[in-house]
């Protein structure tokens, strides 16, 4: 193969065989992941220029990074776009670059060597063919919608053309990716290879050009333009019962473009090009990608450890112990459980076995998962742990006597962890040797479904054993929250007011329904009284115990009394609600509420963080809101408590809560807190 001398380029290389077929490798400068930068595309659109008087026999685009074809366009970008106006130029640019590709009088084949999402993808879809590498993870994915927009350079419409309305929809309105597999039977791409043949697979095509992928015979009377509005229909139904438009347009976009437009080149790549750079000025979008940054900053907390934790010893195999130990299983760590007897530990191997049949579809793979998950009633697994969490009942006495025993069998290199979820860690560790090396590992229920995880440190905790902390959490998929060691640390700190405001509205005659749509309304992926009852009413008393002694706040009288009568919520079947195969039986909303109740269920949680950032209980602004987001579904759309109370105005949100205080008592009382927002 010879070097293309002409020109130098910074972020792509050229290189041309003795075919004649043009190796297009791109290699991001200064970046570990390949994305389409404005220059990144420019430099593109300059090497394919000459290729339409003077084209190559063919031209093959790779990666020249081990990490993945290209992830999508420079989100970074996003932010500095100002107007609509800005946005699809930018857009344009990368539409008349794929455009090029598409036209060029030669075959082209894009080889995918691991991610191609977004932009990347719609790079592969412009190109006659594809090959991917064999990966057995989904890497094919279309995830704009996760950002409040939609594909840009074209995806709308080739998706469409290539594998037909019903699969295109899939990949666009989910924003889930795929594996190469599903991608070769939906004809996404036109072959799997090696990486010892992946260019004899790309030049083989070059040669031989075969037919190119289309759409399936049925997708092509779907897009029949007297056919599509009953499909509209029942897209528009399957996205009104994940998102309301009001809260994430995009999907509404991607429906509404396919009906007016039918993928249709003449008119539906401009009409894309509007439509995103409408979505990327919105504010759902804007704070979309900024949730995206903010889930970057948990994962890029603490510095690199100087030893990983392969071995993990839990202690307490209830719920939330049990679950910790599975789902530690799971990512692939050593885990032996402990309880009081076998009675106590097997229900929770036999949760941790439907986990892995759930997660795992490799026979092989499962088996290694379950070999990895052992019985430990007498606590041998102590002796050899790098990690031993704690997650017994929350009850102070009787952690520090299991504390008192632990210490005496841990390996001085280990960590000590509790899952406390509102205990200081001063009053449980004053029984430790070592108080310095102890730490909250706090999970959330369900762990197999929610990705925070905080780390609870004291104002002496070993800088290297937070590390060692934070390192456990990325390394089982988790995001961690450094957080100070304070009652109900973050998430069940904001989340008390919230909920205890819940049974408020109900004392005055709201229907339980009723409250909870209206938290939904506001973009809550779950109402209070369903959260009350989905985490447990025996939890949620103990919780306010805690937090009520702490901060002077009235216990709901009504928790305990659910809880003397074994009313615990989803796990007993009963609690404000009935529950049936993990579900709540509601009655309609009737829609009888206040006008204040939205404010009156809200503002609560949003004073009380920013009473957190006030005290210090994480470092700052944007580590609180990913806090709240990620560990209580906190709408994202809406960027966190912090950021929607700058959108909607500080002074503001101060007014309404002096006001709602004079009608409802000094539980609405603005937190000092505000004026360092002002």
């Amino acid at each position: 193969m010879t070097r293309n001398t002409d020109h130098t380029y910074k972020h792509w290389r050229v290189d041309t065989d003795a075919s004649k077929v043009a190796w297009l490798c791109i290699d991001k400068a200064d970046g570990s992941a390949n994305v389409l930068s404005g220059p990144v595309l420019r430099e593109l659109a300059d090497i394919i220029e000459p290729f339409r008087e003077t084209p190559p026999s063919g031209i093959v685009f790779h990666s020249g990074k081990q990490n993945g074809f290209v992830m999508g366009a420079d989100i970074n970008e996003f932010t500095t776009i100002k107007t609509a106006d800005e946005g699809y130029r930018l857009i344009r640019l990368g539409q008349q670059v794929m455009d090029a590709i598409e036209a060029l009088p030669c075959p082209s084949v894009a080889v995918i060597n691991g991610f191609a999402l977004g932009g990347g993808l719609e790079l592969a879809l412009a190109c006659n063919y594809r090959i991917a590498i064999r990966n057995d993870k989904p890497i094919l994915g279309l995830p704009e919608v996760q950002l409040g927009i939609h594909p840009g350079f074209g995806g709308t419409v080739r998706a469409v053309r290539i594998i037909g309305v019903r699969a295109a929809m899939q990949l666009m309105l989910t924003g889930q990716s795929i594996t190469v597999d599903k991608a070769l039977r939906q004809k996404l791409i036109d072959g799997i290879t090696t990486d010892a043949d992946w260019r004899l697979a790309a030049a083989e095509l070059i040669r031989a050009r075969p037919r190119m992928a289309s759409a399936p015979f049925v997708d092509r009377l779907l897009n029949l333009p007297f056919v599509r509005p009953f499909i509209v229909r029942m897209l528009r139904k399957q996205v009104r019962a994940k998102a309301r438009p009001d809260h994430y347009p995009a999907p509404y976009a991607i429906v509404r473009l396919w009906s007016r437009h039918g993928a249709s080149a003449k008119t539906a790549y401009e009409a894309e090009a509007r439509s995103i750079a409408e979505l990327m000025c919105g504010s759902t979008s804007r704070n979309l990608v900024r949730v995206f940054f903010l889930q970057n900053r948990l994962k890029s907390q603490g510095e690199k450890p100087a030893t990983k934790i392969r071995r993990v010893h839990v202690v307490g195999a209830g719920v939330m112990g049990g679950d910790i130990a599975a789902w530690c299983a799971l990512r692939g760590l050593e885990v032996t459980l402990q309880d009081r007897a076998d009675e106590y530990v097997q229900p929770a191997m036999q949760r941790a076995q439907k986990l892995f049949d759930k997660k795992l579809r490799d026979p092989g793979e499962r088996t290694a998962a379950v070999s990895r998950l052992r019985a430990d009633v007498a606590g041998d697994g102590v002796a050899d742990a790098d990690l031993v969490i704690e997650a017994i009942f929350e009850n102070p006495e009787a952690k520090q006597q299991l504390y008192q025993k632990l210490q005496e069998r841990m390996p001085d290199s280990a960590v000590l962890a509790t899952n406390t979820s509102s205990i200081r860690l001063e009053s449980l560790r004053s029984v430790l040797k070592r108080p310095q090396r102890f730490i909250g590992l706090h999970f959330f229920n369900p762990v197999s479904v929610l990705p925070l995880v905080e780390v609870i440190r004291c104002k002496d905790t070993e800088r290297a054993v937070l590390d060692a902390g934070f390192a456990f959490v990325k390394a089982i998929g988790k995001f961690p929250l450094e957080c100070a060691s304070s009652p109900g640390f973050v998430v069940n700190r904001v989340l008390a007011p919230y909920m205890a405001e819940a049974m408020h509205l109900a004392e005055s005659g709201i229907a339980f329904v009723d409250i909870d749509r209206t938290a939904e309304d506001f973009g809550m992926p779950m109402g209070p009284v369903e959260l009350v009852d989905s985490v447990g009413i025996d939890v949620a008393l103990h919780v306010s115990k805690v937090l009520g002694a702490e901060y002077g706040r009235p216990v709901p009288a009504r928790l305990a009394e659910m809880v003397e009568r074994g009313q615990l919520g989803r796990k007993s079947g009963q609690g404000f609600y009935k529950w049936a195969d993990g579900k709540a039986i509601k009655p309609p909303a009737s829609g009888k509420v206040p006008d204040d109740a939205m404010d009156r269920l809200m503002l609560p949680l949003i004073n009380e963080a920013v009473a957190c950032l006030h005290e210090g209980i994480v470092a700052d602004a944007d580590l609180l809101d990913a806090g709240v987001i990620f560990g209580t579904g906190f709408a994202p759309f809406r960027g966190g408590p912090i950021q929607y109370a700058r959108d909607r105005g500080p002074a503001e949100i101060e007014r309404v809560l002096l006001d709602l205080s004079k009608r409802y008592g000094e539980r609405f009382r603005p937190h000092v807190g505000w004026a360092q927002l002002r």
